[in-house]
């Protein structure tokens, strides 16, 4: 069987990218951090239990060589060693005493003399060591020397019955600790099998423990591609942990907002085809009309032509306000952000709608609280403010309205106010008013005019500048849009 080497690489990749997801999974880091929780402690007191027992060890073997060589100190005096030291007893029980701790004695007279050795290598020889030093000043000296395994010490030879202890020798003793480093060896090898066991018993029950905890997130994962795959046509629950349930809570909450903008996408494609539909269905009776009649009279005729080419610009209209949406939808990259005085904007938007206010009787009044100036795109944020005061106009009182214009400003933001003494939004439309082609009242909305595009057009252009927009309304009481925008643009 034959393998072509591209094969093998996408083969081990695939095997390496497994790998990979396992490493990277909640299953494998909970292991390894109870391996962590389990093992460093382990270690950490099995090491503290070894060196414990030397520690003991080596303490109770000095106390024990220290009281010995004591006794064997106040012998050498009393028998008058120090001058000959032949004396057969001591030296046996020298012999004795360096065969049980497998060690050696030197006694050194005043002279720092070695008067006896029971290796029998450096007597007649002199020692001058610091130890033996200090313990003929009275300091006797204690050391472990846990590389070569041996204690070292230093006890001193005084008269008992004399009154001022003068030290009359010194007796060096060494003795093996090969006995002790046996018996830590051995502690030492069963810690590591306990460990070995311990590790064992924590990779398992790491492995069990985190299957047990993942399995919410599982739960989670199989929802939401059961979900995905059209099982299920309700919210997910998995409620075991606290942690679980929020993330479900959540993913539910996202579900509902993509089901409502789902359910938005289809009315809004609904409404376009309705929209376009309309003009060009009364465009095709109006045309069917005319071809119908052999010799329409003239007027009919202009009559006719004048309605198609208002359907004609009606349907313009409603392309002209869809392009407007759809570059808004457009990243704010597309913003063309100048330094701009807010005041005077305002005042030209309210310049060009006048004429459209006069016609109604609605008064236009511009409340201009400190000069204002912002980084906007002049296009859109017009366009904006524009939409909201002709709004205000269309909808107000048919006669004697007023529409009310604040700018006001703080450190941070500028707020434009665009009030007016209307007919009002019902309360249950308030959250429909900035979608896509809703209007509160289609059949008024009709002999007013309009696209239903104005407002979310709006949304869309305080939106791309970072700011917001709220309203306030009552029915047959009027209508409050409040904008804010930021004085400094921050892309």
């Amino acid at each position: 069987m034959c393998i072509q080497s591209g094969e093998l690489v996408i083969i081990s990749r695939v095997n390496l990218k497994g790998k990979w997801k396992f490493v990277r999974s909640l299953r494998f880091r909970i292991m390894i951090i109870m391996m962590l929780l389990g093992i460093v402690p382990a270690i950490v007191i099995e090491n503290a239990v070894v060196q414990s027992y030397e520690d003991r060890a080596v303490s109770q073997r000095s106390v024990i060589v220290k009281n010995q060589s004591d006794i064997l100190c106040n012998q050498l005096v009393s028998l008058g060693y120090l001058e000959d030291p032949t004396n057969e007893v001591i030296n046996g029980e020298f012999n004795m005493l360096t065969n049980i701790y497998e060690g050696r004695i030197l006694i050194i007279n005043r002279d720092y003399k070695i008067i006896w050795d029971t290796y029998n290598l450096d007597r007649g020889k002199y020692v001058i060591s610091q130890e033996v030093i200090d313990c003929f000043n009275g300091t006797e000296t204690s050391r472990y020397d846990d590389r070569n395994q041996y204690i070292e010490m230093t006890v001193k030879i005084t008269d008992p019955e004399s009154v001022d202890k003068e030290v009359m020798g010194v007796m060096l003793i060494s003795a093996s600790t090969l006995e002790i480093n046996t018996s830590k060896e051995i502690l030492e090898q069963k810690g590591i099998m306990i460990l070995g066991i311990i590790i064992v018993l924590i990779l398992v029950g790491g492995y069990i423990l985190s299957g047990i905890l993942v399995k919410p997130f599982q739960k989670i994962t199989r929802s939401i591609e059961e979900l995905t795959d059209g099982y299920l046509d309700e919210s997910i629950s998995v409620p075991d942990y606290l942690e679980t349930e929020l993330i479900t809570n959540a993913f539910n909450r996202m579900l509902a907002r993509v089901k409502t903008l789902d359910d938005s996408r289809q009315e809004f494609v609904s409404n376009v085809s309705h929209e376009l539909k309309t003009p060009l269905a009364s465009m095709k009776v109006l045309a069917d009309s005319l071809n119908m009649q052999e010799n329409a009279p003239l007027e009919q005729y202009k009559d006719f032509m004048r309605d198609i080419s208002e359907e004609i610009d009606r349907e313009n209209t409603i392309i002209t306000d869809l392009l407007s949406l759809v570059k808004l939808d457009k990243k704010a990259a597309d913003l063309n952000i100048e330094s701009t005085n807010i005041n005077d904007l305002l005042e030209l938007v309210l310049k060009r709608l006048r004429p459209i206010a006069g016609r109604q009787n609605v008064e236009l009044i511009l409340d201009s609280f400190r000069p204002v100036n912002a980084e906007i795109d002049q296009t859109k944020m017009t366009l904006a403010l524009s939409n909201l005061v002709e709004n205000a106009i269309k909808y107000n009182k048919p006669e004697g309205g007023w529409v009310r214009v604040s700018l006001n400003a703080d450190h941070k933001y500028f707020y434009v106010t665009v009030a007016d003494s209307g007919i009002g939004i019902p309360e249950e439309s308030l959250n429909h008013i900035f979608e896509r082609f809703y209007r509160v009242d289609k059949s008024h909305s009709r002999e007013i005019g309009g696209t239903g595009l104005g407002l979310a057009i709006t949304r869309s252009a305080i939106v791309m500048h970072r700011g917001a927009i709220k309203v306030y309304s009552k029915e047959n009481e009027g209508t409050t849009f409040s904008v804010r925008i930021p004085l400094v643009y921050i892309a």
